[in-house]
């Protein structure tokens, strides 16, 4: 059984690039479109984890294979911002996630008590911005699940999350975290032997989840960002005017991905440095 576990539509709201906050959506995405071309790229079930949003649902809930997600934009104590996605949800679980994102560890003891699927996404990306070394171990200590595989983000950054994750024996999940109907449903979690929305949450808890599909690339990234200008266009003429920045827009997608590939590996090494650290000490210590 197949599920693309992370997927946005045009209810993730606005981008956060800096000039298009108030004029770009993070996604232009029908969610009757999203879910038609995930279901002909072989999914079995439909989850939506639109930023903070469950607005999907309103379209979606008609469909037994369908289930509602979220992707929680949280504050660590630290400061840093990450995005957390949490899985079969009610409406009132939503209202209640959004009340606690300014407190990490209130919403995840939330999701303990409600019982729900918390994952935290794509852990070494800079997507969300700057990390500490703190962040790390604070994922370590509340989380049971990581996205280990992303459609968006280089093959190093999901290497880094895979190795993390296996270190720490967390439960591995991957999704296609597509904001245009091209990646949608190509990067997946799978399981196998198993019937439905209920066993597929419980084979993830049972550590038989398998990632599957493809990384990131700078062309796809480059597609995407091409595709979601293009979009903003069409829906709004007045931003007609800065259709110009396309011809720019391979050199910004090739300065981020040269930042993710330096991010994954220097959030690596302070990671395992830190590991061989603390083991070092216990086992001096014992």
């Amino acid at each position: 059984m197949r599920c693309d576990l992370h997927v946005h539509t045009a209810y993730s709201g606005m981008c956060t690039v800096p000039g298009f906050r108030r004029i770009c959506r993070e996604s232009y995405t029908d969610p009757q479109a999203l879910y038609e071309t995930l279901k002909r790229r072989g999914m079995d079930l439909v989850t939506v984890t639109d930023h903070d949003s469950i607005g999907s649902a309103e379209t979606l809930r008609r469909y037994p294979d369908y289930f509602v997600s979220v992707e929680v934009t949280c504050t660590a104590p630290s400061g840093t911002e990450l995005h957390v996605g949490v899985y079969n949800v009610t409406e009132r679980q939503h209202l209640e996630l959004q009340s606690r994102r300014g407190d990490l560890e209130a919403l995840v003891a939330y999701t303990d008590e409600q019982d729900l699927l918390a994952c935290v996404n794509h852990a070494f990306s800079g997507l969300t911005g700057p990390r500490k070394l703190d962040d790390f171990e604070m994922f370590a200590c509340l989380f049971r699940a990581a996205e280990v595989r992303n459609g968006t983000l280089p093959h190093r950054s999901n290497r880094n999350a895979a190795l993390w994750a296996r270190e720490l024996g967390l439960w591995r999940i991957g999704g296609s975290d597509a904001h245009t109907l091209r990646g949608a449903g190509k990067t997946y979690t799978e399981i196998n032997g198993v019937r439905g929305k209920d066993e597929f949450l419980a084979g993830i808890r049972a550590g038989f989840a398998r990632p599957r599909g493809d990384s990131g690339s700078w062309w796809k990234l480059t597609r995407d960002v091409l595709h979601i200008g293009a979009a903003m266009t069409a829906k709004n003429p007045l931003t007609l005017p800065l259709l110009p920045l396309g011809a720019i827009a391979p050199l910004v997608t090739a300065a981020n991905y040269a930042y993710e590939a330096v991010f994954a590996n220097l959030w690596m090494r302070r990671v395992a440095h830190s590991h061989a650290a603390q083991t070092t000490t216990m086992v001096t210590e014992s």
